[in-house]
């Protein structure tokens, strides 16, 4: 199954009032591991994420051609920008083209900018290039959507958007990317690891991650990072690793 909604909340029970875990984007698949009268189980194909997401008419898989480029980007009911609808998609999005014309391309009865997309095999050469688009967006555990993002999300979804396997949370992050780095030995996309969170250093001086404390996406000096976490949270740094 797929979804073919802007985003679905992953909770860790099956109800409502429990933590979200994680989301599904539009366009993510996922497996019903358990039905649960109005809940189901499921297991998210990219990342194997297991949870509990309300049931309903879910559509069947297909073969995704394209996918969002911009942080957010509009629907249409038609092509024209005067055909607006109350609905957006987020950055890593995939969607299946059926039809193109003008400038506007067509997927399950909807219309989006040309602009705001790329192939579905598109990568880019710095797997981090497109972090800064995600600077000041508000942060929220468990989410993943231009709405709201937690730090290991920021990590996964543009990993993912390159076409590259990422786990979704933090503690398992840091075991599956092996490579251990030194501190006076850092480069540019090395991940800094803490109990529960991890942050993007985008030069040997800067990092960029979504910080609880801030209440979103931020971009500081690595030494700033490292004493503020320390000294409001008494955690110190446990791990850095090369993605590549």
């Amino acid at each position: 199954m797929r979804t073919n909604l802007s985003f679905i909340n992953v909770y860790k029970k099956k109800n409502l009032q429990s933590e979200v875990a994680t989301q599904l984007l539009y366009g993510d698949t996922f497996k019903v591991l358990k039905k649960y009268g109005s809940w189901i189980k499921i297991k998210n194909d990219l990342d194997f994420y297991k949870g509990f997401i309300k049931n309903r008419n879910f559509p069947p898989n297909y073969k995704n051609t394209h996918k969002v480029f911009s942080l957010r980007t509009q629907l249409y009911s038609k092509p024209h920008v005067k055909n607006k609808i109350k609905k957006e998609l987020s950055f890593g999005s995939r969607i299946k083209v059926t039809k193109k014309k003008n400038n506007f391309y067509k997927f399950d009865n909807l219309w989006v900018k040309k602009n705001d997309l790329k192939k579905i095999d598109h990568k880019t050469k710095n797997v981090f290039k497109n972090i800064k688009k995600f600077l000041n967006v508000k942060y929220k555990w468990g989410g993943k959507h231009f709405s709201g993002i937690d730090c290991s999300a920021l990590i996964q979804l543009l990993l993912n958007y390159n076409n590259k396997f990422c786990p979704r949370d933090s503690k398992d992050q840091i075991r599956y990317f092996k490579k251990k780095v030194k501190l006076n030995n850092i480069k540019k996309n090395d991940l800094f690891f803490w109990k529960g969170h991890v942050g993007i250093a985008t030069s040997k001086k800067r990092i960029i991650h979504a910080y609880g404390p801030y209440k979103k996406v931020v971009d500081m000096t690595i030494s700033k990072t490292i004493n503020r976490i320390y000294k409001t949270a008494n955690l110190k740094v446990i791990g850095i690793r090369r993605v590549f």
